[in-house]
């Protein structure tokens, strides 16, 4: 009891309150939702002759960047570089960048130094490549800083500084469709890794014949990157969400959507046990099986159309019920990370019953989600628009990933991982410089109209715009041109290759 109330977890103790609360629950959801069918009220779910149904969205919008564009100067190309210095001025991030030892280490490091490291590996240009292209950097200063200082809680922690002052910013909370409820989501980008790797597989779907990863990235509904994982294309991406929402202090998520690849009934029973709504895209989720605790002529009696597949065995949940709030309280104190729990629960050759109890108690939390999925069009709606932003997110990763193919140059799970957080560090800048500006030119508009039109034009786009950055550096033309040619033109058309 004192590890629960340690976790905040001491409402789950009482089994027999609890299982009341879900039963209660669940026939209400499927009297509400079934109601609603009869009564003609749930206008975009449609049944079929052999009593199957389908279940429809209307389309959302997606954000309008084209006009979002405009509000920033197209006509200037604001190098990256200056971002960095701007966004560390602000938030002050290079300074969680400590060294691995703390006897032994020379002089910190200047500033630049750590952007051009940043911009090495999150821009994936290679850090001696980018140490031999630069003026100003010093290639044994670049490899030794990057060698003692970028280490993944480090970066991790640079990536909190700047998410918590965009938390200290009044104009991100445009974005959040319900007071005091954050939506976040979660997605995964294959990569190509380019090198044997123990942390990658061959995916001749992505990554044709060469090795691939899967970078899953998770934004909340202000835009916000607050983590990234690096795994195998081979393993399940669903595994990995529970890691993903426990890391990170800054951000709390309340509601979180994934698509298909993201949930099991596994993740659905963690997650409504951590006391976070999981609302995923599931495709054909009318083929999903419902479950109930009455047996199923009881609702067919009602005349109902949409009726649970099987009975929950309560058993096996109440008599696993201990050894599962000890697994919630190892995961939720971090003693563990849930991905090697559920990999350890798998491993058996036979269903491990802790195992067994979770996917019970999964289908309690699935058959709910489902239930108010085919009742609300609205969440639905909401879902998609939020899976519609990770997706814009893994476009802007792309733009700043542009080197080297954009494959992975690193071939172990840490090194992929500090590149993809250098990265997310470089969108996280750029996401708080947006909204630096974006504020600044609110503040400063006195047009009541004028003002009212651009808040109209963020809120309906995204602030996840990068057009207006040059991420390839600068072209210096004002050195006066050789007097020599380069190329001999006479000597290269006097020769004759047969």
């Amino acid at each position: 009891m004192l590890l629960l109330k340690r976790a905040g977890m001491d409402d789950l103790f009482d089994f027999k309150k609890l299982i009341k609360k879900y039963k209660k629950a669940i026939d209400h959801k499927f009297e509400t939702t079934n109601q609603n069918i009869l009564n003609n009220k749930n206008q975009y779910l449609k049944f079929k002759e052999d009593g199957s149904f389908v279940v429809k969205t209307p389309a959302v919008d997606k954000p309008d960047i084209v006009k979002t564009s405009t509000l920033f100067d197209k006509n200037q190309y604001t190098p990256i570089i200056p971002v960095l210095e701007a966004i560390n001025n602000a938030a002050e991030f290079v300074n969680c960048f400590k060294h691995y030892t703390i006897k032994y280490y020379k002089e910190r490091p200047a500033a630049a130094i750590f952007f051009a490291g940043i911009l090495a590996l999150g821009c994936n240009i290679g850090i001696r490549k980018i140490a031999n292209t630069s003026i100003g950097i010093n290639e044994s200063t670049l490899v030794t800083a990057c060698n003692w200082y970028f280490s993944l809680d480090n970066i991790n922690a640079a990536n909190n500084k700047i998410i918590s002052l965009i938390n200290k910013l009044s104009l991100p909370n445009i974005f959040i469709k319900q007071k005091y409820l954050l939506h976040t989501s979660g997605d995964g980008k294959k990569v190509t890794v380019n090198a044997d790797s123990l942390n990658a597989n061959y995916s001749f779907k992505y990554s044709g014949n060469s090795q691939g990863a899967s970078v899953y990235t998770f934004i909340d509904e202000r835009q916000v990157l607050f983590h990234s994982l690096v795994i195998s294309s081979a393993e399940r991406e669903a595994n990995f969400v529970i890691d993903g929402l426990l890391c990170n202090e800054e951000i709390k998520a309340d509601i979180f959507s994934t698509d298909t690849h993201g949930f099991t009934e596994i993740i659905f029973a963690v997650i409504e046990l951590l006391g976070i709504s999981f609302a995923p895209r599931i495709k054909k989720p009318q083929e999903q099986w419902l479950y109930s605790f009455q047996e199923k002529k009881n609702y067919t009696n009602k005349g109902y159309k949409i009726l649970p597949h099987r009975k929950i065995n309560e058993k096996i949940i109440k008599d696993q019920w201990d050894d599962l709030l000890r697994l919630m309280v190892t995961i939720k104190l971090k003693e563990t990370t849930a991905s090697q729990i559920f990999k350890r629960l798998s491993s058996y050759a036979n269903e491990h019953p802790l195992y067994k109890a979770l996917k019970e108690f999964g289908r309690i939390a699935k058959t709910g989600f489902l239930l108010t999925y085919f009742d609300d069009v609205t969440l639905r709606q909401m879902i998609q628009k939020q899976l519609n932003k990770v997706e814009l997110a893994n476009k802007f990763s792309g733009a700043v990933f542009f080197a080297n193919n954009q494959e992975f140059l690193q071939t172990t799970k840490e090194d992929q991982e500090i590149a993809a957080s250098c990265k997310r560090l470089i969108q996280n800048a750029i996401i708080l410089w947006n909204y630096l500006f974006l504020s600044k030119m609110l503040a400063e508009c006195k047009d009541p109209i004028a003002r009212d039109k651009i808040m109209d034009i963020i809120i309906n786009g995204s602030i996840l715009c990068w057009g207006h950055f040059n991420f390839f550096g600068e072209y210096d033309f004002s050195e006066k041109p050789a007097k020599e040619a380069y190329f001999d033109l006479g000597q290269i058309l006097e020769l004759k290759v047969a």
